[in-house]
C-alpha cells in the first residue's frame, strides 16, 4: 500500500523578518518495511535545501533563506510504500529476562540509550515505576508493556500547543500531557530499569490524519536483546503498528523535533504557528510528484529569536 503524507508548518509575523537556518526532520526512515518513493518540499519564501544524515541515522534537511517575509510556510509532500507486516520473533520463542543483558559489541551504543533524558527527575521517575511496574520483574517485554499501559491509564491526554516537552516529573505531577510528554515519561521509566530506549517522532495513520487536521505524533522504542527495537505508544497504550511512520529517532526528545529554526528581529514580531498533517492511502500504481526546492543561503543578522514546531499527537 502507498501512503501520501502532506505535512504543512506555517509561521506568521506582524512585520517582515529575516530567517535563520531551519532544521527539518520530516523524511520517513526507510527500512525493510517502508520505502520512500518521492519527496517534495515547498518553501515560502524560497530557500536552499540541503540534506545530511545525523549520528542516529535520521535524514536531516537544512533550509537556508535569503529573502525576508511576514510568513514562513513549509510543506512536505511524501509518498511511501509500506510492505505487508513482517513477523516479529514471538515472545514465547525467547523471552528477555530482566535486567536485560546486551551483546558486548553493542554495549557502547546501548549505553547512550540507558541514560535518563532528565537526570534531575530520577527520584520521581523511580518512585512512579515502583508503583506501576508489573511484579515480579522477570520479563523485559512484560515490564515495558505494563509501563506503557500505566502511562496511558494514569496520565490524561491533552493537546499542548506550547513548544518542547514536559519533563517526566512534571508529567507525573500534573497528571496530564501530550503524546511527546507520554513518550518521554515512558522513555525515562524504562531507562530507570536499565532498559535501552529511544524517542520516536513521526506520523500516525488515524481518522484525524485522514481528515487532514492531525499533527505529528511521538512514541518510544525499546531495544530488546535478540528482538531488536520494538515500538510502544503510551498515548494509545499499545505497541506500534504499520500505522506509525517514524521520521526521527534519538536518545533525547529534542533531537527529532520536526521543524526547528530561528528568525532575526523583535520577539514581538512573532504572531502564530500552525501545523497540519494529512495522510492518504493511494493505489500502488499512483505516479510520484516532481521534486523541487530552490534559493540561496542567508545573510548575517543582528538579533535572533527561536521558534519551533514540536511533535504533537494527532487531534481527534
Amino acid at each position: 500500500m502507498k501512503l501520501r503524507i502532506v505535512h504543512e508548518t506555517r509561521y506568521t509575523y506582524t512585520r517582515k523578518v529575516r530567517f535563520g537556518p531551519h532544521r527539518l526532520v520530516l523524511r520517513p526512515r526507510e527500512g525493510h518495511d517502508l520505502r520512500v518513493e518521492s519527496m517534495q518540499v515547498q518553501v515560502t519564501p524560497s530557500a536552499t535545501l540541503t540534506w545530511t544524515r545525523d549520528v542516529f541515522g535520521n535524514s536531516i534537511g537544512t533550509l537556508d533563506f535569503e529573502k525576508t517575509g511576514k510568513e514562513l510556510r513549509i510543506v512536505s509532500n511524501v509518498l511511501v510504500t509500506r510492505t505487508p507486516p513482517y513477523s516479529h520473533r514471538t515472545h514465547d520463542t525467547a523471552p528477555t529476562p530482566w535486567p536485560p543483558v546486551y551483546d558486548p559489541l553493542e554495549i557502547a551504543v546501548v549505553a547512550a540509550y540507558q541514560q535518563p533524558s532528565y537526570p534531575a527527575d530520577g527520584a520521581a521517575v523511580s518512585q512512579w515505576v515502583r508503583e506501576h511496574s508489573p511484579k515480579p520483574r522477570n520479563d523485559v517485554e512484560l515490564i515495558v508493556r505494563g509501563l506503557n499501559r500505566a502511562v496511558h491509564d494514569q496520565i490524561r491526554y491533552v493537546r499542548r500547543e506550547e513548544k518542547g516537552v514536559l519533563t517526566p516529573a512534571q508529567t507525573i505531577k500534573k497528571g496530564v500531557g501530550s503524546c511527546r510528554d507520554f513518550a518521554t515519561l515512558l522513555l525515562d521509566a524504562a531507562r530507570s530499569l536499565g532498559i535501552a530506549a529511544r524517542f520516536a517522532s513521526g506520523y500516525l495513520e488515524c481518522s484525524a490524519a485522514e481528515a487532514g487536521y492531525a499533527s505529528t505524533h511521538a512514541w518510544a522504542e525499546i531495544y530488546l536483546p535478540g528482538h531488536g527495537w520494538r515500538g510502544y505508544d503510551p498515548t494509545l497504550g499499545t505497541e506500534t503498528t504499520s500505522a506509525h511512520v517514524a521520521t526521527g529517532l534519538s536518545n533525547h526528545p529534542r533531537g527529532v523535533m520536526p521543524v526547528t529554526g530561528s528568525y532575526y528581529g523583535s520577539s514581538s514580531a512573532f504572531q502564530t504557528m500552525s501545523v497540519s498533517v494529512k495522510l492518504t492511502s493511494e493505489p500502488l500504481d499512483s505516479p510520484p510528484p516532481a521534486v523541487a526546492v530552490n534559493s540561496t543561503p542567508p545573510k548575517s543578522a543582528a538579533r535572533r529569536k527561536s521558534v519551533s514546531a514540536s511533535p504533537k499527537k494527532p487531534g481527534k
